[in-house]
């Protein structure tokens, strides 16, 4: 134990007895040292290669055949192109090239490595590689050289990807270039970056360093290095109540205030997968069952048929058509290898889990897709997709709100919606690097909805061709603003506090006070779901930017039948779904083509036309149809409001009907004081009380959210939360007789039965705006 640092093994060993989650397998004290440099680094090596090149697949069977002798011809060219000079390596790719020219280096020591290349085990290949690395490294990652630019490049993205591919052709990098990557990842990624948990060494972030701290531990046999790898991880796992990392309600914040799942999140879950497994069985073994816990807690809720939905997206929404559902791949995949560390009952339901989808992305196939993505996912992918004994999990039906993040996800059969929401934590969007500098209103309340047959409704070139002031479900001034307004990395949250809502896991009441994004434009939106519809509240709509304010119904990616009923309040798109539009001002509709890419965004006619010029997307031009429908509240309107239903998946004859049963859905109250409505064919009465009052039999003390759901079999639940996570004590009557208590709650400090239900909550401001519910016995 004398070549360890006693520092960094007592903080290994106090997290382990802490959390009783990081493992050093061989238990204390560690092995000697000259057993852990021959033994487990020779170990960390092998299981490297196997982990991230690629394993457990028939280099001889197809498509790994045709795809390995693919990757070898390409490596043969790297080889033979190879021309180290003072200001590239490759002619065609001049410094710095972060990321091109070290990831032909690691492909070529891929090629290396892996079977069916054609060049497995061939010297000279890895012989370039060492000299491409080595002159890499001197020429732009030299120990003594200036950090320019994006830190990212310097810490994470070049070492990590340097260090892969010395550490994948083993002693053909020499003694002294060994040594000369090291002091330079040294130089780049001191020890000090892993000491504060803070800044950009958090969430995502701390996990890829830690990853090339351990690269740099395997490269040079380190084992002091190898404890700070693990022992740095630590800060990742605890839930936090604020700032980056996962929340108790599956949400996960990075850059401070940016729900990222789908993109920090993705890569942290990958780097921990990959670290469990290299990991497993050596010195340094590491699992925590709150990573276990976030796959069906954090992930799962945010993919569906495959595809990882853009609220969880960030500023990375338009990298890539169909970027999604790479995005979805890449989760599963980090499930499935997470599942070789995971418990048997765990690996069983992810497998299901991870079936299904694939079967059900029918827009870009998971399998087939995966044949270019990563050979070792694949061959996971392969043997579930080809097991009869593996059940595929279905879509789960209910709803999940992580109220941290001002999200909220709610599934039917045969349709899902996402709602995006800001707040005084949540930034309405991130630009960042330039990009998705026109996401200003993706958190002004975002409904995206999926109907079936529709998985590429957002994935198609949506972000580059969509009216980035007509995002579906949002209330918007339309005052024009500059490409990247407000600050960049999510510094963007407006003040409002109450934004979230109550669930019972079926249905939800949702609600949020929103702040226009560099406007003077408020409004109150609430938004409630159930079985097959949406119904949508908007109050107290204001501004005073001199420009019109719209609530856009939606902005469907489409060019298919629209049939629009203005006297009977009701539109339909075929083949997508109705919305019923009653007591409101006039449905406006527009159908265009708009385009982007080399040429400027095709603007709507009117007032609405011109922008911040044209957004470019590549060299060849993008142009998609699309529908909307919106409402216009006139210009600097002062108490403007709206009420409509979204009818995913309905028919024409559904949609036609739903709006003729005017009883179908009551509208209880609809102002800046309160918003709520009442189903009675579902027992349903929700009502989110912006302040204290009374509606629909409900009284509140306070503000909250409140949603009752009488079960027809003589019980009924009421749900409650404090979307401000300001509250005391809470006190909620019900005007409805009630005999018992059958479930009670934790928080309640009182209750009242008889001919009224009176309730008395605790604390729930720390309950992170979740939803608490107590059941009873009807009088």
């Amino acid at each position: 134990m004398d070549r360890y640092s006693r520092r960094l093994f007592l903080q290994l060993g106090g997290v382990a007895a802490a959390a009783g989650a990081l493992i050093p397998a061989a238990g204390a004290p560690i092995q000697g040292t000259d057993d852990v440099r021959t033994d487990s680094f020779s170990s960390l090596r092998r299981r490297w290669s196997e982990v991230t090149a690629g394993s457990g697949f028939d280099a001889a069977a197809e498509p790994y055949r045709t795809r390995l002798a693919r990757l070898g011809t390409t490596a043969a060219g790297y080889r033979d192109t190879m021309a180290p000079a003072g200001a590239s390596l490759w002619p065609d790719l001049a410094f710095p090239s972060f990321v091109a020219t070290p990831k032909r280096l690691l492909s070529m020591a891929r090629a290396y490595v892996l079977p069916g290349t054609g060049l497995t085990g061939d010297a000279k290949l890895a012989h370039a590689v060492a000299t491409g690395v080595d002159h890499y490294r001197r020429q732009v990652y030299a120990a003594d050289a200036d950090q320019v630019g994006n830190w990212w490049h310097w810490q994470i993205g070049v070492p990590k990807t340097l260090l892969d591919a010395a550490v994948l052709i083993g002693s053909h990098l020499t003694g002294p270039q060994s040594e000369a990557l090291r002091d330079a990842v040294d130089h780049f990624v001191p020890e000090c970056r892993l000491d504060d948990y803070s800044g950009t060494s958090t969430g995502a972030n701390r996990v890829d360093l830690c990853v090339v701290t351990l690269l740099r531990a395997i490269l040079t046999s380190d084992p002091r290095k190898a404890v700070l790898a693990v022992s740095a991880l630590s800060p990742v796992f605890p839930y936090v109540s604020e700032g980056d990392g996962f929340y108790r309600d599956g949400s996960f914040i990075q850059h401070t205030s940016i729900p990222y799942q789908g993109a920090y999140g993705a890569s942290l879950l990958s780097g921990l997968a990959t670290l469990f497994a290299v990991l497993r069985g050596s010195p340094w073994e590491i699992r925590h069952q709150n990573i276990y816990d976030m796959v069906e807690r954090s992930f799962a809720p945010f993919v569906h048929d495959g595809f990882c939905m853009d609220l969880v997206r960030g500023r990375g929404v338009g990298r890539q058509p169909y970027g999604d559902h790479r995005r979805g791949r890449e989760i599963a995949s980090s499930i499935l290898l997470l599942g070789d560390t995971a418990s048997a009952a765990e690996r069983a339901r992810w497998k299901g889990m991870v079936k299904g989808w694939a079967l059900r992305d029918t827009c870009e196939p998971m399998l087939k897709a995966a044949e270019g993505d990563d050979l070792a996912f694949h061959a996971r992918l392969a043997a579930i997709m080809d097991d009869d004994a593996i059940p595929a999990a279905d879509e789960p039906v209910g709803h999940r709100l992580p109220a941290m993040g001002a999200r909220a996800v709610h599934r039917r059969p045969g349709w899902c919606a996402g709602l995006s929401m800001a707040s005084y934590r949540i930034g309405h969007y991130e630009h960042g690097n330039g990009e998705n500098l026109r996401g200003w209103h993706t958190g002004s309340g975002m409904l995206y909805w999926w109907a079936e047959g529709h998985g590429d409704q957002y994935s198609d070139s949506f972000w580059p061709t969509v009216d980035p002031y007509r995002l579906p479900g949002t209330t918007v001034s339309t005052r024009r603003l500059a490409d990247g307004a407000g600050e960049a990395w999510g510094d963007t949250c407006p003040p409002a506090r109450w934004v979230g809502g109550a669930t019972d896991g079926m249905y939800a009441t949702v609600g949020q006070h929103l702040n226009g994004f560099e406007s003077t434009m408020e409004a109150f939106k609430s938004w409630f779901f159930l079985d097959d519809a949406v119904v949508c509240l908007g109050a107290a709509i204001s501004g005073r930017d001199g420009v019109p304010v719209e609530t856009i119904v939606d902005n469907r990616r489409t060019d298919a039948l629209l049939t629009v009923d203005h006297e009977a309040g009701w539109a339909h798109i075929e083949g997508h779904g109705g919305y019923v539009v009653p007591a409101c001002p006039r449905l406006n509709v527009l159908r265009e083509k708009r385009t982007a890419g080399s040429a400027a965004v095709t603007q709507s006619s009117g007032p609405l036309t011109g922008g911040s010029g044209p957004v470019t997307r590549g060299p060849d031009p993008v142009t998609r149809a699309y529908t909307t429908l919106w409402l216009d509240h006139g210009v600097d309107p002062r108490s403007a409001g709206y009420v409509y239903l979204l009818l995913p998946g309905a028919s024409l004859a559904e949609t036609r009907a739903r709006a003729a049963d005017l009883g179908w859905a009551r509208v209880l109250v609809n102002t800046g004081r309160r918003q709520g409505v009442q189903v009675p064919s579902l027992g349903i009465t929700a009502v989110n009380f912006w302040n204290d009052g009374a509606a629909g039999g409900l009284t509140a003390s306070a503000p909250c959210a409140v949603l009752v759901r009488e079960k027809g079999d003589g019980t009924a639940t009421l749900t409650v939360s404090d979307p401000r996570r300001d509250l005391s004590a809470l006190t909620v009557t019900w005007n409805r007789p009630v005999t018992e208590i059958l479930h009670g709650h934790p928080l309640l400090t009182s209750t009242t039965t008889g001919t009224n239900l009176t309730l008395t909550f605790g604390r729930l401001s720390d309950r992170g705006g979740g939803s608490q519910t107590v059941t009873v016995r009807l009088g």
